[in-house]
């Protein structure tokens, strides 16, 4: 039976990724689909190097090219990048066949997740002062965020709580 896909927006560190493994697991009829491995895997580099060697718009592109693609299925839970937002076209493909989840934390708790250890694959961080990138970035991407069907407070929560209360919400709206 075609469901619509569960995809998960928000910032970098906000759990797309340890969200979207888990609710594959509670899923057995979904797929879980993970953008930036997707564009990681046809580009054959990191995400890293694809900034470094082709630029961020070059990577806006490829993103655009796999939401494009994989918009098209149903039954899959999709992580997407941080900044998948800024292209209006994203959303409105993604919604096309999915309710989306947008998985919140403040910038100081998303610092924390993304630590210093990873700063260096993160393009968008790796900076002078990558706190007040970060700061920047959540400025200039929370009204985008904020057109997903749903808000999911990410900060203090249980992972399992969070990915119960993305089940209840799922439920409910299809």
């Amino acid at each position: 039976m075609d469901r619509k896909n569960i995809v998960l927006i928000g910032m970098m560190g906000s759990g797309k990724s340890t969200i979207g493994h888990l609710l594959d697991a509670k899923l057995h009829d979904f797929q879980y689909l993970d953008i930036d491995k997707e564009i990681e895997k046809l580009a054959q580099k990191h995400i890293h190097e694809i900034f470094a060697l082709h630029g961020e718009s070059h990577f806006r592109k490829l993103e655009h090219e796999m939401i494009a693609k994989y918009s098209n299925y149903h039954n899959q839970v999709i992580s997407t990048g941080g900044g998948v937002v800024e292209n209006s076209e994203n959303i409105e493909l993604l919604k096309k066949n999915g309710i989306i989840f947008y998985l919140k934390a403040s910038a100081d708790e998303l610092f924390s997740r993304v630590n210093k250890s990873h700063l260096s694959n993160r393009p968008m961080l790796n900076q002078p002062n990558p706190k007040q990138r970060l700061n920047d970035l959540i400025k200039k991407r929370e009204p985008f965020y904020k057109t997903a069907d749903y808000e999911i407070d990410t900060e203090n929560k249980d992972l399992e709580d969070i990915v119960n209360e993305i089940m209840e919400k799922y439920e409910q709206s299809i």
